[in-house]
């Protein structure tokens, strides 16, 4: 999606366009009813976040319900550390599911009943072909495909091995039980598609009782069905499934069964959104981490800095549609810079920093400067920032020779400090071995202090600064996109070789700066805390911090607005 799109149309929510036809034919008898289903193998991104948004949003806005599930249905990739995530990562956005927490795994009993009811009534059969060849029976989408030797075994041999594949007595992969329904039909997904595989694996809920499992296709309408969901909204690639999920619920003689609604997944550029991808990332070591700050997964982008709303706003902007489009990430970082602007408190942060010293201010004398905490906030009051003779400031806001429209400070050249004086450059210090400047010597004007009346005589830049008496170290971790730019939207495949994707990852996603200096206000900042260093960005206290040792990483750095970089396009 461009720019232009998202700043001339308001999105159209198609998905409540249905709900408010089914409510005024009082279909389901005015009930709504959806559900957020994750499979719990891996962490929820910010795809996923659109989803939670969309499925609880739609059930409060019409006073409905909308149950958490997860669809545990195969154990061989679920952990409890992924269950406990996505619960946690649901409740940070914002949204409660009160006592309607659900699993598969809760009905596996049930599934099992159906199944066999499939088989009694000649609409499923225990097939012996390997994985590989039911593959080739399948056909292409040019080419029909070919029948079992095993679809016409009788219902009694058809129960009797099916009971027999839930006892254990054959190994992995060696017979699926298969609906029948048409080996020559257009959708290749209703091609006697597999209801069930053996696979013995220990389940997170069930143990060992169960060597058999559902597929996600026949688990998945069964689920919805039983909990009386009325509208069941998936992505646009479950499109071609639809008839299978209801295939499913005609054959259990479903009354009212719900109805499978598909939307267009969230793509955003330069941003790796295939969850198998991400966990290919993490357990090769290519990221810190699940919640490593340049995922998109919303544990990264909470550590990073995001907050809820921001993350809520985003996604209520980008609307819902029914056709694929990419999303530009600067939308993502505009709706972040947007909501902090209002939130976070200004403070004072050197990163790389440059001592100046005013010659002709007291050596022993210190002063306290005030300094507001939000302009943005008016009940956001003020704070009292040290001032002495020796500063610190950002060694880019000072150049020995400089180029045309630096307004920076110079040889001979004036700049206001923050809150404080004017300055004027007399000297500077170099390393005889390096070359590098050291030490920039300054005179102030006494008369110019900040608040003062007449004090506000013009200059054309204003640096922040801390004092070398009393700033405080800290880390500061600059996050930039794990895509190279060039590459945008090129890893959106699930195709797309795992080579392919580390050849693409951009070296200097991650940068850590050891000697950064900030203002001694920040002394008790909490893990979570968001500030805007002055002139430098977004940042937020990282859990890596610890009493005397802060780390904060850069949510995202003061750009344009959004409304500019539309005007671009």
């Amino acid at each position: 999606m461009c720019a232009k799109e998202l700043k001339n149309s308001e999105p159209v929510n198609f998905v409540q366009a249905i709900i408010d036809k089914d409510k005024k034919t009082n279909k389901y008898g005015g009930r709504v009813h959806l559900r957020f289903p994750p499979e719990p193998n891996g962490y929820l991104h910010i795809g996923h976040a659109k989803s939670i948004c969309l499925n609880f949003g739609l059930a409060e806005k019409n006073n409905g319900l909308c149950n958490l599930r997860f669809d545990d249905t195969n154990p061989a990739k679920e952990e409890v550390e992924y269950i406990e995530s996505i619960i946690y990562d649901v409740h940070w956005l914002g949204f409660d599911w009160e006592d309607r927490l659900f699993y598969a795994s809760d009905y596996f009993d049930r599934m099992y009943q159906d199944a066999l009811t499939l088989i009694k009534e000649g609409n499923a059969y225990v097939c012996d072909l390997s994985p590989e060849e039911i593959r080739e029976y399948r056909g292409t989408f040019t080419i029909p495909g070919k029948e079992s030797p095993f679809r016409n075994r009788s219902i009694e041999e058809n129960l009797v091995l099916f009971e027999e594949m839930k006892e254990g007595k054959f190994a992995d992969g060696s017979r699926v039980l298969r609906a029948k329904i048409a080996m020559n039909s257009p959708n290749l997904n209703m091609r006697d598609p597999v209801l069930y595989r053996i696979l013995k694996e220990s389940h997170h809920r069930t143990g060992d009782k169960w060597c058999i499992y559902p597929m996600y296709d026949y688990a998945h309408p069964l689920e919805d069905y039983y909990e009386g969901i009325t509208h069941s909204v998936c992505t646009l690639e479950f499109e071609d499934h639809r008839p299978l999920y209801d295939w499913v619920l005609e054959k259990m003689h479903a009354e009212e069964p719900p109805q499978q609604i598909e939307f267009a997944r969230l793509n955003i550029s330069d941003t790796v959104m295939s969850k198998r991808k991400l966990r290919f990332l993490v357990e090769n070591g290519h990221v810190d981490g699940w919640d490593d700050p340049r995922l998109p997964t919303i544990s990264g982008l909470r550590r990073r800095g995001y907050t809820p709303e921001a993350i809520r706003n985003f996604c209520d902007r980008i609307g819902v549609a029914k056709t694929n489009s990419v999303v530009d990430i600067r939308f993502l970082e505009h709706c972040i810079r947007e909501d902090l602007n209002l939130k976070a408190p200004r403070v004072m942060a050197v990163l790389n920093p440059l001592k100046l010293i005013i010659d002709n201010y007291p050596e022993d004398f210190e002063e306290e400067m005030d300094s507001e905490n939000n302009p943005e906030d008016p009940d956001s009051g003020t704070r009292k920032v040290s001032f002495s003779r020796e500063l610190f400031i950002e060694r880019e806001d000072f150049h020995d020779n400089p180029p045309a429209k630096y307004y920076r400070l110079a040889p001979g050249r004036e700049v206001r400090l923050k809150n404080a004086y004017i300055i004027k450059c007399t000297d500077f210090l170099r390393d005889e071995k390096t070359g590098e400047i050291v030490e920039v010597h300054c005179t102030y004007d006494p008369e110019s202090k900040s608040g003062r009346p007449g004090a506000m005589r013009r200059v054309k830049s204003t640096l922040h600064w801390v004092s070398a008496k009393s700033a405080l170290k800290a880390e500061v971790r600059l996050y930039e996109n794990l895509l190279l730019a060039s590459e945008q939207q090129q890893e959106q495949s699930e195709d797309a070789g795992d080579n392919e994707l580390v050849n693409k990852l951009n070296p200097t996603s991650k940068e850590i700066l050891l000697e950064c200096l900030i203002e001694p206000n920040l002394m008790n900042a909490m893990p979570g805390e968001r500030f805007q260093f002055m002139r430098k960005g977004y940042f937020c206290v990282d859990p890596d911090s610890k009493p005397g040792s802060l780390v904060f990483n850069r949510i995202v750095s003061l750009r344009d607005n959004w409304e500019k970089i539309m005007g671009e396009v």
